[in-house]
């Protein structure tokens, strides 16, 4: 029997899932990660992007995340996200067009450019998408 842990993902906003879980995947600064039951204590800062929850029977959750920090301890996993929204609830359409608002922003060399935050609105759509293809694919494969 594979052993469960709690784990919650909470916003600004809201409450966005609190349940067991057997494997929770996320993207760190570093890297994605994966957190199983009997995970060493930490707490690691989070890059946008998706987060999978595994519960039991394989069933699955996922879940797309604009940064924030996963605190991992002995009975319970937390992410504390700034923006957190179920994985359905995204619009590709949009973050294709955010994607392409920040591309033009960041080539166009006429306008006053904050190449930071263009930068930062490119990664985050990006996440976007890398998020609604991962479900997309784990559909494919269901």
């Amino acid at each position: 029997m594979t052993k469960s842990f709690k784990c919650e993902i909470v916003s600004a906003e809201a409450s966005i899932y609190s349940g067991d879980a057997e494997q929770v995947v996320a993207a760190g600064r570093m890297g994605d990660l994966g957190i199983l039951a009997g995970h060493t204590p930490l707490l690691t800062e989070l890059s946008p992007g998706p987060v999978r929850i595994v519960r039991g029977k394989g069933e699955e959750d996922h879940f797309y995340v604009s940064g924030g920090f996963l605190e991992v301890q002995p009975d319970v996993v937390t992410v504390l996200a700034d923006t957190a929204v179920r994985a359905d609830d995204l619009d590709e359409a949009a973050a294709e067009e955010a994607r392409q608002q920040a591309l033009r922003a960041m080539s166009d060399k006429s306008a006053e450019l904050d190449y930071s935050r263009a930068a930062a609105e490119l990664a985050e759509a990006m996440a976007q998408l890398r998020t609604i293809h991962q479900l997309r694919r784990k559909a494919g494969r269901s």
